[in-house]
Order: structure tokens, then C-alpha cells, then sequence
């Protein structure tokens, strides 16, 4: 009797795994994802919960997503305001071979020739030129746009569902020499009031740790020590989080691209809903908590603030010189470069205080 019960506690447990094993959340069964922190709505119509298409605000067909809030001038006046010193700040690193770079990308510029050409015409005149071969949009400080992230929501290889901002799917905007739809050149340029958030100093260190998830506790707290405690956020406001991070840049790259301190889900509800915030800005390569504490996301905020909201992204910031200036309200500038089908955009933001 003893062995029978033995025998029959053991297919009891197994049935008892397998239940469980097929009711875990995970990339092959993203069915049984309902609940987590990235997920919206009752229905399991996508991995991320219901259909995010068309967007609430901007309507179907958009391809601006958020810098639509540089459209509107109340909007642009609120950010103009903060310009009141006079004193510029240069958000972006320079970008070179040296830099940490995600997985393989690489950045080559090269000289053709030295000089390019000349000497020409009777005052003699000699040029350079240069030849980049890079990922322009998703190297060093940048930028993503709305057709750099997307999600598989039909099966394995299915381009017809793999759906980006809007609802655009790869079988409409996929091409070799650059994206139909949600290309850089349909993002409207940047004038946004910046808030700069030092989560590192609120914490009492110079830099945090990777896989640190910044929380709404801890927003809260670098407010109050920046003597921010009752600021109003508005819509289309520009987020900056400074952890420290950007202290490895050329000098510990592979640290600096192990993982990285950053927001997570609830920080980001915070900004898409409450906010309705206009540009997310880190110093990390990311923004978001890399890795993230449940092992079951892979950059699911980067799916929930760009895929389903459609807020562009500005990566690797420069956030330092305002830190230490403690400069948290500013004035943020950039234009995305209008590369046509282009992912992301190159090129230095700025700020104004």
C-alpha cells in the first residue's frame, strides 16, 4: 500500500508541475501573462494584454506619437519659460569607435583621402569628407523613434502581426533601405520643459546599482530633496533620470553594458498615464531596469511606453554638468535627424536654464 501511495503521490505531482508549467507566463505561452506589470486591459488579444491600435489621443494612422505634443503651444511656451539664465547645457557624448556599444553595432568613420579633394581654382581650395558606417539611429546618445520596437502578436515569423506603434505591422513598413511608415522623419522636433529626476543623489550615492529598479518611492524622494515636493507635472513635459551610470562611459564599457540601473513598469504607468509625458531621457542605455526583476520581460517597458504609447526615448543622455549645477528644471531641445525610414536619430540634445 505503502509503494501504491508512493506511486500515486508522485503522478499527483507531476500533474501538479505540468499544470503549473503550462500556466507560467513565458515566451512560448504569452497567453498567461495576464496580470503582470506590462499588460493592459481584461483580454489576452496581444503579449501585451488588448489591442493598443489606434492610439487613444493621436488617432490611427499616426506616426508622430508623442513629439505631437510639440504642436501645441501652450505646450511649447511652458517649456520656453524655463529658459530664463540664459546658460546651455550639451546633452550629448561624443560619439567615437571607443564608446560602449549594445551587442554588435559598430561605429567606423573614415576620411577618404586627406585631404577629400582639391586643390581647386586660383585660391587653392582643399576639403574633407567623412564615410560613417554606423547604426545611425542607435548608437552613442540616441534616440528611439516609433519603428525601432515592436511585438510578435501572431505566430513565430509572421510579419502580418508583428505590430509597432499604431498597429503598423512589418509587412506594411518593413524595408531593406529604410522603414514605409514610422520612420524618424515623421517625428515633429522637441521643445519640451525638462525635469530632471537624481535618483542617484536622493539614494546618497554617486551611482547606482545595475539591476536597481527605480520606484515611485523614489521619485517622490528625489523631489523632495531637490525641493521639487509639490511640482505639477503637465503633458508633454520631458523626464530625465540621472543614476550615475554614465561615470562608466569610456572608461568600464563592459560594466556599463552588463545591465543598468533604471524605471520599471510602475514608473512608467505613472508617466504614459498620469503624465502623459512627452520624452523619457536617461543616462543609461536603456532607460529601463536591465535586468529586469521578473525574468519573464525582456525590455517590456521599452513595449509598453513606445509600442503601445508610442513616447520616443532619448538614450545615453549627458546628464552630469546638470547635476552638479543643480539645474532640474530646464528648457529641452532636439530635433530628431529626419533620416527617412530611419529607427532612431544621432545628434545632441540640449538644455536651457
Amino acid at each position: 500500500m505503502r509503494n501504491i501511495a508512493l506511486f500515486v503521490g508522485a503522478i499527483v505531482g507531476i500533474a501538479v508541475f505540468s499544470s503549473g508549467q503550462s500556466n507560467a507566463c513565458t515566451a512560448d505561452n504569452w497567453q498567461a501573462c495576464k496580470g503582470k506589470p506590462w499588460v493592459d486591459g481584461d483580454v489576452m488579444e496581444t503579449p501585451l494584454g488588448s489591442k493598443w491600435w489606434p492610439h487613444p489621443i493621436w488617432g490611427a494612422g499616426d506616426e508622430a506619437g508623442s513629439t505631437n505634443w510639440y504642436a501645441k503651444r501652450e505646450v511649447v511656451l511652458r517649456a520656453l519659460r524655463e529658459a530664463d539664465k540664459g546658460k546651455v547645457y550639451k546633452l550629448g557624448q561624443p560619439y567615437d569607435s571607443e564608446m560602449p556599444l549594445f551587442g554588435s553595432r559598430r561605429f567606423a568613420l573614415r576620411i577618404p583621402g586627406t585631404p577629400t579633394g582639391g586643390p581647386f581654382g586660383a585660391n587653392k581650395i582643399v576639403w574633407h569628407d567623412e564615410f560613417l558606417a554606423t547604426e545611425i539611429g542607435q548608437v552613442g546618445t540616441q534616440f528611439d523613434g516609433l519603428g525601432h520596437i515592436g511585438v510578435q502578436v501572431g505566430a513565430p515569423g509572421d510579419k502580418t502581426n508583428m505590430r509597432f506603434y499604431n498597429g503598423f505591422t512589418v509587412a506594411e513598413i518593413g524595408n531593406a533601405y529604410g522603414l514605409k511608415k514610422l520612420g524618424a522623419e515623421k517625428l515633429r522636433p522637441i521643445v519640451a520643459r525638462g525635469i530632471l529626476l537624481d535618483i542617484a543623489g536622493a539614494k546618497g550615492v554617486e551611482m547606482l546599482d545595475a539591476g536597481y529598479e527605480i520606484t515611485m518611492a523614489d521619485v517622490r524622494l528625489a523631489l523632495e530633496k531637490q525641493g521639487m515636493k509639490d511640482f505639477r507635472f503637465a503633458e508633454g513635459d520631458a523626464i530625465a533620470f540621472y543614476t550615475g551610470w554614465s561615470k562608466l562611459w569610456k572608461k568600464d564599457n563592459a560594466k556599463f553594458n552588463s545591465g543598468e540601473p533604471g524605471f520599471g513598469m510602475e514608473v512608467a504607468r505613472w508617466m504614459a498615464e498620469t503624465v502623459k509625458v512627452g520624452v523619457t531621457v536617461a543616462d543609461t542605455w536603456a532607460g529601463e531596469v536591465v535586468p529586469n526583476p521578473d525574468p519573464a520581460c525582456a525590455f517590456c517597458v521599452h513595449t509598453y511606453l513606445q509600442t503601445r504609447h508610442g513616447i520616443v526615448h532619448q538614450e545615453n543622455a549627458k546628464l552630469d554638468e546638470l547635476v552638479a549645477d543643480r539645474v532640474w528644471v530646464f528648457t529641452y531641445i532636439y530635433s530628431p535627424a529626419p533620416i527617412v525610414g530611419a529607427t532612431g536619430s544621432i545628434g545632441a540634445p540640449i538644455a536651457i536654464d
